[in-house]
């Protein structure tokens, strides 16, 4: 689905209502006039990007598509460039501190999509960006609404369908192969989408509405099936493009993206010495659990393979396709238990639904957590597991389950669900702010540093024994050679085979991982290196807590705190929180919002709560 800016999920008169509410408005000329404007910008956008206002709770539009021609690209440019002048006439010394922090998210948002749509373009060579599935999925996904309404917007956005697909075959000239093969795949899981997802739906509604639906079906599963024989036959013998962003314009998405004054190469030096440090700590976790897991065999005298093999006899205990979900569910609960009688964060109380990932979305992770727009009332978040496909060979689903074995699948429910990305979600669409800039413009370095985090703390904590201390090890692992091959990759040009042998040999991941690991680091740049960055300013973050509270440092309290604040990039924390420095480095905070960089650059909230 086509990138976008996160715009909230309610009209302007919800931030009036909002600001109402309080008691004492001590809000200044300035501060009034960034709001009135944020407003202004917010209802212009959801006029004219209805998807992403579906997504986020706003249902007014949804009989709507967005507009894909190269006009509706270049009148996006536009629209963001005026509102660029706009804020560029503020004088941002003026506003509160926390309006500040909004100010500049808005402006780095503004900025990213610019540079994305200009520079990047990726609206002219990856056909992943006219995927009209999620369209339809976000209309019959959550019960919003009654079902015969949200129908009747399946029925205008089928019947849109074909514009979309018409304006990628116009857009697209010489896409990467494996961007054109991967939109193939995703085009035949979208037509399964139409012809079962949808059909139960269809039969709950009336005569009349089920004639219509069924014709608008009928047409928008012909273009798909046209444009995916086009992808097959006119595209793909084009598609020789290359994927690779190259160095300068990776530094310069990486900075937009993790939000970072950093350069490239010392996070890389970083993740590479990292990854040494940690490999000699699952050594040593390894030896320990070695003699219980082969009373009778001698510990391996070679790192690697004591690692291995130890890791492979975990890996016995696996799931299957069809057990995966239901484990899942049983470890959602554990770790709820877990979390509860540790007092380790407050618990969210918002609904959440383990499911299978739906076909169209697969490919790129193999799990993701989808909350509710920042303002759907009563939304329900779900936590996507994607199983085998049907035509994987017995070896390959074997590999695949032997990575996400028992343990492996406790790691990522805490990562996804709890006290990971729905936890945190939660907590971001219940805080507080100056306007709903921060709420449904969230930062992927702090999602992805969270949630890394809490697979650290939850093991330092106690939970999962040395046999999920492995898995998190891994996972580690995992996270810092996620970095190194997103930089070596798309800027310094790895290969495939050096890509492969880092993850199979250091990293210790099954093959069938690693070969869908570079995939996604191919049709994807910088949203890598994420969750390694995230996971060091989250970190930061506590120790500078700790340092501020001393003996009364409490772990639920600094959680809690943390999260209070929505999903904003780790620079602005140490502000709000009053933490010390300490001689850290910070990067960046409201003073640099003249110039600086700020939240992540623009994205759809399910790709940033991805695993």
């Amino acid at each position: 689905m086509r990138p976008h800016l996160l715009i909230p999920s309610a009209c302007i008169l919800i931030t009036s209502i909002l600001l109402s509410a309080c008691s004492t408005d001590e809000r200044s000329p300035d501060d009034r006039a960034f709001e009135e404007l944020t407003g202004r910008f917010l209802e212009s956008y959801l006029t004219t990007h209805p998807e992403h206002a579906t997504e986020l709770g706003d249902h007014r539009f949804d009989d709507r598509m967005d507009d894909y021609s190269r006009e509706g690209m270049e009148a996006e440019v536009a629209f963001c460039r005026a509102y660029l002048d706009t804020l560029a006439g503020i004088k941002v010394e003026t506003l509160s501190p926390q309006h500040m922090i909004d100010y500049e998210i808005l402006r780095h948002q503004l900025d990213a999509r610019v540079y994305a749509l200009e520079e990047l373009r990726e609206w002219e060579w990856n056909p992943l960006v006219y995927n009209p599935g999620g369209a339809i999925y976000a209309l019959i996904a959550r019960e919003f609404a009654p079902l015969q309404e949200r129908m009747r917007s399946v029925a205008s956005r089928l019947r849109a369908i074909p514009a979309v697909l018409e304006a990628a075959r116009k857009n697209l000239a010489t896409p990467p192969s494996i961007h054109t093969e991967t939109a193939i795949l995703q085009n035949d899981g979208t037509v399964a989408l139409l012809e079962q997802t949808l059909e139960p739906f269809i039969g709950e509604c009336d005569a009349a509405m089920q004639e219509d639906l069924r014709e608008a079906r009928a047409s928008a599963v012909a273009a798909l099936q046209a444009h995916g024989a086009w992808m097959k036959t006119e595209l793909l013998p084009r598609s020789t493009g290359d994927f690779r962003l190259g160095a300068e314009r990776y530094a310069r998405k990486f900075a937009l993206r993790l939000d970072t004054d950093m350069e490239p190469s010392e996070l890389l030096a970083m993740a590479e010495a990292d990854l040494e440090h940690t490999t000699e700590d699952m050594r040593k976790l390894a030896a320990k659990l070695h003699p219980t897991l082969f009373p009778d065999a001698p510990v391996p005298e070679d790192p690697s393979e004591l690692i291995r093999v130890v890791l492979d006899r975990l890996a016995e205990d696996r799931p299957s396709d069809s057990t995966i979900v239901d484990q899942a569910r049983a470890d959602l609960e554990e770790v709820r238990r877990f979390v509860a009688e540790k007092g380790l964060v407050t618990l969210p109380t918002e609904p959440i639904e383990i499911i299978v990932m739906p076909e169209f979305q697969r490919g790129v992770a193999v799990a993701y957590c989808d909350a509710p727009g920042a303002l759907e009332k009563n939304g329900k978040t779900f936590y996507a597991i994607a199983p085998t496909p049907t035509d994987w060979t017995t070896a390959r689903r074997e590999s695949f389950y032997r990575e996400y074995n028992n343990y492996m699948l406790k790691n990522l429910t805490v990562h996804e669900a709890i006290p990971g990305h729905y936890l945190q979600l939660a907590a971001a669409n219940r805080s507080e702010a100056p306007t709903l800039l921060r709420a449904v413009m969230p930062s992927g370095v702090f999602a992805e540093g969270w949630a890394t985090y809490t697979e650290q703390m939850m093991y330092t904590a106690g939970y999962g024994g040395p046999e999920l201390g492995m898995q998190v090890m891994k996972m580690r692992l995992r996270l810092l050679i996620n970095t190194i091959i997103d930089q070596r990759i798309h800027a310094l040009g790895m290969t495939e085979r050096e890509a492969m042998d880092l993850m199979q040999h250091r990293g210790f991941q099954e093959e069938g991982e690693a070969a869908g690991k570079w995939r996604r680091a191919c049709l994807t740049s910088a949203q890598l290196s994420t969750y390694y960055y995230g996971n060091i300013k989250v970190n930061e973050l506590r120790r500078r807590a700790e340092k501020r509270d001393a003996e009364k440092f409490s772990l639920k309290a600094f959680h809690d705190e943390l999260l209070s604040f929505g999903t904003i990039a780790p620079k602005f924390h140490p502000m709000i929180m009053k933490l010390p420095t300490d001689g850290l480095p910070v990067a960046g905070g409201p003073a640099a919002s003249a110039g600086g960089s700020a939240s992540e650059t623009i994205g759809a909230r399910r790709q940033t709560a991805r695993r």
